[in-house]
């Protein structure tokens, strides 16, 4: 049997070979949403394991995409994008642009993880449209049939909001308690928090101006109205 070589030649198929392999766009996506260290990458994709993240940083910095940077004694390595990784932004923007405007929506909700869903919401929190500037949101859940987990965004002026995994023990200004799915409908723009606000998919419970203006200070993602035909900006920061 013949074997087939793969035409490196042709400028697609180079550039095909540097983005194939899996998690290298999302990891791209993470550092220029502000994610430099490892755990940071770690926690914004959730669903790779740390010894994969390693080996795809290495083989991201033998290309030339990545640069990793190693601090003071006793801080921890950063790894900042190159400036030819840079120039693939608003070419991978457009990609998720007309994935969302052309894949059926079933598939898109079809495969949901939770943390990767929060984690990308606790940066869409618009601080400035918060009836309160300190508070603490709480979000419940469900990914049927019995799965159920809790977040907590900790929101303090002057500071990145915090996501947390475990209770950390303070007051819970709003309860917003949805299944998984409605949440990420909603949040992706497949359907809008009005909708399922009011077929029940979420609920809010608690201060009543935070529930009021939930679509003021919660941001959609950037994908959101894809499906309108919105076109993707040049400098547009990709957060999902």
């Amino acid at each position: 049997m013949t074997k087939t070589v793969y035409p490196l030649f042709c400028p697609v198929a180079m550039a095909a070979d540097l983005l194939e392999p899996r998690w290298t766009m999302l990891l791209l996506c993470e550092m220029w949403n502000g994610s430099s260290r490892f755990n940071e990458l770690s926690r914004g994709l959730p669903g790779m394991s740390p010894g994969l993240l390693s080996k795809r940083l290495k083989e991201m910095e033998a290309k030339g995409l990545v640069e990793r940077r190693v601090g003071a004694a006793g801080q921890h390595a950063e790894y900042l994008t190159t400036d030819i990784a840079d120039e693939l932004q608003p070419i991978i923007v457009a990609l998720g642009v007309w994935a969302h405007r052309n894949i059926d929506t079933e598939v898109s909700l079809g495969c949901l993880d939770a943390r990767m869903l929060m984690w990308n919401i606790r940066r869409k929190i618009n601080l400035t449209e918060l009836p309160i500037g300190k508070c603490v949101i709480q979000f419940t859940l469900n990914n049927a049939p019995d799965v159920q987990a809790n977040y907590w965004l900790v929101i303090k002026p002057g500071l990145q909001t915090d996501l947390c995994y475990i209770d950390p023990g303070h007051n819970v200004d709003l309860f917003v308690i949805s299944d998984l799915r409605s949440l990420a409908s909603a949040w992706m723009g497949h359907s809008s928090f009005e909708h399922e606000i009011a077929n029940e998919g979420i609920t809010l419970i608690g201060h009543s101006g935070m529930a009021r203006t939930l679509t003021k200070w919660l941001i959609r993602s950037k994908f959101a109205d894809a499906a309108g035909g919105a076109k993707p900006q040049a400098n547009a920061r990709l957060s999902a």
